[in-house]
């Protein structure tokens, strides 16, 4: 038997996996027709204004250039090049971080602290990620977290893929039963023309069910796991995994921090207090302290030139949070008292290691690009508009659902899907007595059941290139779960058609 029957099929790269995605929309361009909606002052599209153009095929170079303009931001598609430079100076922070040490003593002393509990770390982190998730859409940021937390998963007996799931899973069970984030809940709202208050109640019990299943899920897997490696869905690469990670290098790791450790430490954890802190829209919370703040250090004579024009915390993104990451990185390696030359270097190859990941987001987003340019996002709209006219509450609000699946996958941007389609959709529900708030509560179901294992969705890709988990092995983790999130979606969003005080 040759080599290559053995091994058998093996799932293609993430790059090579949506650059076919990328080819494959660029061929429906020449099969589905090209349209348009009118949109409103507010950029919101009219519903009921769709009409069609003149085709717009996509070709062998709109295929090559869709991951280059993504990256730089061909409208109305955002730029991936904030989200890249993100990651690239988490990676450099991480790079510096390493070179001191602190993190190989943090594990080593998280392992021991953890002895013959280590599943209780599952139960209280997947809960803190699906927080960030449901409050302000935690994503890209979380690519932070994997080379931290993946080494302690392999360390205390799990595997990479737990690793994964605890951030992954649980960040994106969060934006799935958003309440308070501003990418999905809040954008769509607005959109939909109502409170983002509407439907909390009914969020919130998504938000309570779907984290409480899935933190069981991951919990289960991981038992598994720990009391036999072989059941690990990514046990063929773990001894790979494990020196990839310095997991059991046989180096002595010492028991202890040095003081210089600790104050590296102490900067390590303030570095993601604050860039969490920068991402929540206080604002929209009704905390005003921050941007009152801001703007009372701006007025202080000499110091607020001095200090320049900052950006006040709950208004940050990732160009905030990517120079907050750099001078951290910097500030870390001076506390620690290395070398000018040394900071660079550990800087650089930090930043390296995770290129692959950064370039990663910049294709998936092509997809996007390929469609816009092609001009058969709005028929796919269109379509879904005239199917669902004229269908009961309870149909319509499963359907809806079912409708949001696929378009997820095509728009994997909640937030862009939010603006492409909640113009059409909410006055469709009016129609047949179903709340704005509702259609807003399966639209992010949809798009975050779709962003837990879409290939088109950056955060996924990112996320197990920086585990190195195949998508293979995610999905069939992932199947079971799904199916389940699915039936419990429709089953709570039909239950929000029948009781008045959950919409």
């Amino acid at each position: 038997m040759s080599e290559k029957t053995k091994k058998g099929f093996k799932m293609p790269s993430s790059f090579s996996v949506l650059l076919i995605i990328i080819a494959i929309m660029a061929v429906l361009t020449w099969i589905i027709p090209a349209g348009q909606y009118k949109v409103d002052d507010a950029g919101a599209i009219i519903a009921g204004s769709y009409e069609s153009v003149k085709a717009h095929p996509q070709g062998i170079w709109d295929v090559l250039m869709a991951p280059i303009n993504a990256m730089l931001g061909k409208a109305p598609t955002s730029a991936a090049i904030d989200v890249a430079f993100f990651i690239l100076m988490v990676g450099g922070f991480l790079g510096v971080v390493n070179e001191t040490g602190t993190l190989d003593v943090g594990i080593a002393s998280i392992v021991r602290k953890y002895k013959g509990r280590e599943k209780m770390l599952i139960l209280i982190l997947m809960p803190l990620f699906a927080l960030g998730g449901t409050t302000y859409g935690m994503g890209e940021e979380t690519m932070a977290f994997y080379p931290l937390l993946v080494p302690v998963m392999m360390s205390v007996g799990f595997d990479s893929l737990t690793g994964v799931a605890i951030i992954l899973l649980g960040s994106q069970i969060g934006c799935l039963a958003s309440t308070l984030n501003p990418f999905a809940t809040v954008i769509a709202s607005d959109t939909a023309g109502i409170s983002s208050a509407s439907g909390l109640l009914l969020r919130v019990i998504f938000w309570i069910v779907l984290t409480g299943l899935s933190t069981y899920y991951v919990y289960r897997y991981a038992d598994k796991v720990q009391k036999d490696p072989t059941k690990s869905l990514t046990y063929a690469t773990r001894e790979e995994d494990l020196k990839h990670f310095n997991v059991d290098s046989g180096e002595e790791i010492p028991s202890q921090m040095n003081k210089k450790q600790k104050r590296v430490l102490l900067v390590f954890i303030s570095t993601f207090v604050i860039m969490v802190a920068g991402f929540i829209p206080f604002k929209d919370l009704g905390i005003k302290f921050f941007e009152s703040f801001n703007e009372s250090l701006h007025k202080i004579p000499v110091l607020g030139q001095l200090i320049g024009n900052t950006d006040a915390l709950g208004t940050w993104y990732f160009p905030q949070t990517a120079m907050l990451f750099a001078f951290m990185g910097i500030l870390v390696g001076i506390i620690y008292g290395l070398k000018e030359d040394k900071i660079i270097s550990s800087f650089m190859n930090g930043a390296a290691d995770l290129l692959s990941v950064a370039l990663i987001v910049a294709v998936a987003r092509g997809i996007q690009v390929i469609m816009n340019d092609g001009m058969i996002t709005a028929t796919i709209l269109h379509w879904g508009e005239e199917g669902l006219k004229g269908l009961s509450s309870q149909l319509f609000i499963v359907l809806t659902y079912i409708f949001y699946l696929p378009m997820s996958f095509l728009i994997p941007s909640s937030s862009g899907l939010a603006s492409a389609t909640m113009g059409i959709m909410a006055p469709l529900g009016k129609f047949v007595n179903v709340p704005g708030s509702l259609i807003v509560t399966a639209y992010q179901s949809a798009s975050g059941v779709l962003n837990l294992i879409a290939p088109t969705s950056g955060i996924v890709m990112g996320a197990l290139a920086l585990g190195r988990v195949d998508l293979s092995a995610w999905w069939k983790f992932m199947g079971k779960l799904v199916v389940a999130i699915v039936v419990i979606t429709i089953a709570l969003l039909l239950l929000g058609t029948v009781v008045p005080f959950l919409q």
